[in-house]
């Protein structure tokens, strides 16, 4: 009777990690047990990083409408809470945007800001 191994299914799963580590420097590309560690570690800060590049968008949103409500006399605390108060439904990105390429509109929001 011969062996029965579960060749095709280890051989498929050897593959899928050393294509994943396909690229990286040395034995890490070369061999199972470098290339394992090396494709957990980066899936591990593929992860992390995911989440950190939210908070930094939105960081860099905050920094931009901050400095576009300066220009209009208005702190960015003050400039989110009027806007609020006021009804408008704009989230960070939108306004950033509007900060960046649309300079009259964002004054008009500014100016409802200050009423």
């Amino acid at each position: 009777m011969p062996r029965a191994t579960n060749n095709p299914a280890s051989r498929r799963r050897r593959k899928k990690i050393l294509k994943a580590a396909k690229g990286y420097f040395g034995r890490k590309s070369k061999t199972l047990k470098n290339a394992k560690e090396a494709v957990d570690r980066s899936m591990l800060y593929a992860y992390r990083d995911r989440r950190n590049r939210k908070r930094d968008f939105r960081r860099l949103w905050i920094t931009r409408i901050n400095a576009a409500a300066r220009l209009h006399g208005l702190s960015y605390s003050k400039f989110i809470h009027a806007l609020k108060e006021q009804g408008v439904d704009l989230d960070r990105k939108v306004l950033a945007d509007m900060a960046v390429n649309d300079p009259k509109g964002f004054e008009e929001l500014a100016t409802l800001a200050r009423q």
